[in-house]
């Protein structure tokens, strides 16, 4: 049986759908991205996924390039040894399979440093950010090895997608545990008339999802104003992994502020509907 989970408390681990909130990894590539324009180390990456941490996050996400415009390998490690004292919360790394993320699955469990999730990304080695999900059949077979490979060091994989309901049930033949659905149609249309359409979609996505057996997961321009509405509307997902967002926010507010303004967003979403 494979391992998903360290020990330690499990107040705030994933859940099996409709049964508990879900939960927030905070993205800290833009940290990264602000520190690499100087040579001091300042902002410290490693010190804001320490500030989530203590806010209330349930998890940190790291997308390590192979040009490391943004996290660099240091980065990687770094936090992994510091999830070792945040035994309840998740370490979480994007990328491509392709590239530069498997040596990274290697090496920490080499270590034996904390890996809970991959998310596996199909970026190009210059791409500007994630903007497309795997496609299948196409993807199928160079995938397959890799979430084995995962999997044989009791790292779970999700697999980013875009929201077609009947890609769902491929995805789990190869052997994904998770899809993250990548939500940035829906963050566009937030504020249109395509928003009910956009949710309707995912929402669709998601059951499809669950009929597999498959978990959810969530993330690409979610924030404090389209969050709360998308997770009432899709059912099921167990995780957001947001960074652009809410390191913009946390310019204004500070990492503790935008740390537990997220997080109440997600007790929003899931408080009892009011009668009027």
């Amino acid at each position: 049986m494979i391992a998903l989970f360290h020990s330690g408390p499990r107040s705030h681990l994933p859940h099996p759908p409709g049964t508990l909130k879900t939960v927030l990894s905070v993205n800290v590539n833009k940290v990264a991205l602000l520190r690499n324009t100087r040579h001091l180390d300042i902002p410290s990456v490693l010190r804001a996924a320490e500030l989530c941490l203590q806010a209330g996050a349930n998890g940190i996400t790291v997308h390590p390039r192979p040009d490391e415009r943004h996290v660099r390998a240091d980065d990687v490690y770094e936090i992994a040894a510091l999830m070792k004292d945040w035994p309840h919360c998740e370490f979480n790394i994007e990328g491509n399979p392709l590239q530069n993320l498997m040596h990274f699955v290697r090496d920490l469990s080499a270590r034996g440093l904390p890996l809970h999730q991959c998310t596996f990304v199909p970026d190009s080695e210059d791409q500007f950010t994630s903007d497309h999900g795997w496609s299948f059949p196409q993807d199928a077979e160079r995938l397959r090895p890799h979430i084995e490979y995962a999997h044989a060091r009791g790292v779970r994989v999700s697999l980013f997608m875009d929201p077609v309901p009947e890609a769902m049930a491929a995805a789990k033949g190869i052997g994904a545990d998770r899809v993250e659905l990548y939500t940035e149609s829906y963050a566009r249309d937030w504020s249109g008339p395509e928003k009910n359409k956009a949710l309707d979609q995912f929402a669709q996505t998601a059951r499809a999802a669950a009929a597999v057996n498959l978990g959810v997961n969530a993330g690409h321009d979610l924030n404090r104003d389209n969050l709360a509405e998308f997770l009432r509307a899709v059912p099921g997902v167990l995780e957001v992994s947001i960074g652009h967002a809410l390191m913009t926010d946390a310019l204004e507010l500070g990492y503790q502020a935008t740390v537990k303004a997220y997080l109440h967003c997600i007790n929003e979403a899931f408080a009892p509907a009011t009668v009027a």
